[in-house]
């Protein structure tokens, strides 16, 4: 699930693994440093840093503009990420997740937002409407179409 809000892992300092423990800041600017990269060359369309809660977003802003800026992306906050049946809402609920993104790539993805807020307002965003908007947002972070088939059969909603 490359570029997904990924979930916040550790190597712990246990006596199976006697490694210290990863600095996690510095995991976090990594990770969005490789994204940076992806997004760069082409290979991903969009990228999206680890669900943070907003102190910790906080604390990271500064240093992941210099590191977007150093693989020539952008990034924007968001505070509201859109929640498709791609990931389970409870990965970015009450956080915020960094988009790495060049060129058009913010305005797609907010016009994307706003198609599945107008689909909530008029009470049609089910079925095949919520499908696209979830296949959308996959196609948009470079997805395969069988993982973006499989992470909606895992997270649809129960009937």
């Amino acid at each position: 699930m490359a570029g997904a809000c990924t979930y916040n892992t550790a190597i712990n300092n246990t006596p199976e693994n006697s490694n210290p423990s990863v600095d996690q800041r510095s995991y976090k600017l990594g990770n969005i440093g490789a994204f940076g990269e992806m997004v760069n060359v082409g290979i991903k369309k969009l990228a999206l840093s680890a669900a943070l809660p907003p102190e910790e977003m906080d604390a990271l802003l500064e240093e992941a503009a210099r590191v977007a800026k150093r693989n020539n992306v952008e990034i924007h906050r968001e505070k509201e990420f859109l929640v498709t049946d791609l990931f389970p809402e409870s990965v970015t609920n009450g956080k915020h997740v960094l988009l790495i993104y060049k060129g058009s790539t913010k305005e797609e993805y907010m016009a994307l937002k706003n198609k599945k807020a107008k689909l909530i307002a008029s009470q049609r965003y089910k079925g095949q409407a919520r499908k696209e908007i979830a296949l959308q947002f996959g196609r948009m972070l470079s997805y395969p179409e069988s993982k973006i088939d499989e992470l909606i059969n895992q997270n649809k909603p129960e009937k």
